[in-house]
């Protein structure tokens, strides 16, 4: 009994710890505002070939650590894109863009940090991520399932975010950018966000995929305040999903009502 009641107590304690108290309000930094990202949709500018090319333009790549096979997917893709016949799941609407290219939308961003959590937001919905900071770690592996923003856990350090995103939607489900950059189910990833300087926030991310990568990818990414007043809108990508291309690169002709008028090759 006296065992039992010790172990418990260790327990409890060890729980204790694991769930550290997140910081009070007042000790968080100011990311008020309307945010928007600086520099184009590419999401590794630093190492893209043109490095002023413009995301889903023909011949444009960038250079993550990809495997022989992972690269051989990669140049499969940017052919596709080259014919203009490579499906963007965000043409679908009505999906998340995801982790981690809710970081390379140019629609506006909003940061909303509260102690235990903080929520990133994007214009273009439905893109919600929420990082949790309220001590807790990340489900067991059996608990684990994929979703397009990932499981966010994270801690603050000084004025800077670090969390560690797994769980993630891989091929096939999302892309990290329109040039055709594309990671497994297994991507892990630890980013770190920062104001570096009054209106700029910093986004360093260090991405890890064992099944794609030969090593890590680091990447940065940052984000200007917007003039104070600045409005995020609601939009609905459905509104305007008309001109879906089907596998073929056809376009398909839609009327009000939704049915198909003509298909035309793009």
């Amino acid at each position: 009994m006296k065992r039992t009641t010790l172990l418990a107590g260790l327990m409890l304690l060890l729980a204790g710890h694991a769930l550290a108290a997140p910081p009070p309000p007042e000790a968080l930094p100011d990311w008020s505002g309307v945010w928007a990202l600086t520099g184009g949709t590419l999401f590794d500018r630093a190492t893209a070939e043109p490095f002023d090319g413009q995301s889903g333009a023909p011949g444009v790549r960038e250079h993550p650590p990809y495997n022989a096979e992972w690269e051989k997917k990669y140049l499969d893709n940017i052919e596709k894109v080259r014919r203009d016949i490579y499906p963007d799941p965000n043409q679908l609407c009505g999906l998340p863009t995801g982790f981690p290219r809710i970081f390379n939308m140019p629609e506006a961003t909003e940061f909303v940090l509260r102690p235990e959590e903080t929520w990133l937001m994007t214009e273009i919905g439905p893109n919600v991520i929420r990082v949790y900071t309220d001590g807790r770690g990340h489900p067991p592996a059996d608990e684990l399932f994929p979703t397009y923003g990932g499981d966010n856990v994270g801690h603050w350090e000084g004025d800077t975010l670090v969390f560690d995103t797994v769980g993630v939607k891989g091929d096939g489900h999302q892309l990290v950018d329109r040039t055709g950059v594309v990671t497994s189910d297994k991507l892990h990833a630890v980013t770190r966000m920062r104001l570096a300087g009054k209106d700029f926030i910093e986004i360093r991310m260090t991405l890890d995929d064992p099944v794609a990568f030969t090593g890590p990818w680091n990447v940065v990414k940052v984000f200007r305040r917007m003039p104070p007043g600045t409005k995020a809108f609601e939009y609905a990508c459905a509104e305007n999903n008309r001109n879906p291309v089907d596998a073929e690169g056809y376009t398909l002709m839609m009327g009000p009502d939704g049915r198909r008028v003509s298909k035309e090759r793009r």
